[in-house]
């Protein structure tokens, strides 16, 4: 089949990663598995190789762990999609993982045709987590701004860690701008648009744009 995403699995868990590999071979035609790594240096070394769309990743593995894999990785080719794929619900993972370039953070006991639908949306879906996990992130960044109602473009208390640059992107994103139209409107390339909004969803704790955007608006962001 000509066009299929090609996806790196990487886990130090041999039956977990071959299951996983037959689940996507025989469920899904459009997704070809290209290769398989046991830690996160062999998935750097692999993905140099075989130039995969996504790697599906594991957090905790013996030596390279994921999060410094998916820092590697993002660093020698920004295009590439990383998801981590991991048994742990640790926010501190989470925030690691999408601060080093991981594109979602999705749990193992996810149902396989969900995982399916990520794995292909993981390019154009910006950050992918888990339900549990953005539902946890919502509650966290709604709860702040309960006790933060103060204008967003000013108020230092609420945003500690916004660049000019964020401001620039999310003032886009809140006028209703998509990742291309920031892009052109900013002179620069997609990658780094997709990049920047990645780093919103984590410095305000959000799991997707339309969760952003709601609260930078009831936080006094008018776009």
């Amino acid at each position: 089949m000509t066009n299929q995403v090609r996806v790196l699995l990487v886990d130090d868990q041999t039956l977990f990663v071959e299951s996983l590999k037959i689940v996507i071979d025989t469920r899904a035609p459009d997704l070809a598995v290209v290769g398989v790594a046991h830690d996160g240096m062999e998935a750097v070394n692999l993905a140099g190789e075989l130039k995969p769309d996504i790697v599906l990743m594991d957090v905790r593995m013996p030596g390279m762990d994921g999060v410094k894999a998916a820092k590697m990785l993002h660093e020698h080719d920004p295009s590439v999609c990383v998801l981590m794929l991991t048994t742990f619900d640790d926010d501190q993972y989470v925030y690691e993982a999408l601060h080093h370039g991981a594109s979602g953070y999705l749990l193992k006991d996810m149902d396989p045709a969900h995982l399916i639908e990520a794995i292909r949306g993981a390019r154009t879906a910006g950050v992918l987590m888990s339900p549990s996990i953005a539902a946890r992130m919502v509650d966290k960044a709604y709860g702040n701004v309960d006790s933060n109602t103060a204008d967003l473009g000013n108020d230092e208390t609420v945003l500690p860690r916004l660049s000019r640059r964020d401001r620039e992107v999310l003032e886009l994103l809140v006028k209703g701008l998509d990742n291309t139209e920031i892009a052109q409107q900013l002179n620069v390339a997609m990658q780094t648009v997709k990049n920047r909004v990645s780093e919103l969803y984590f410095k305000f704790d959000v799991p997707d744009r339309l969760h952003l955007i709601r609260l930078a608006k009831s936080l006094g962001w008018d776009g």
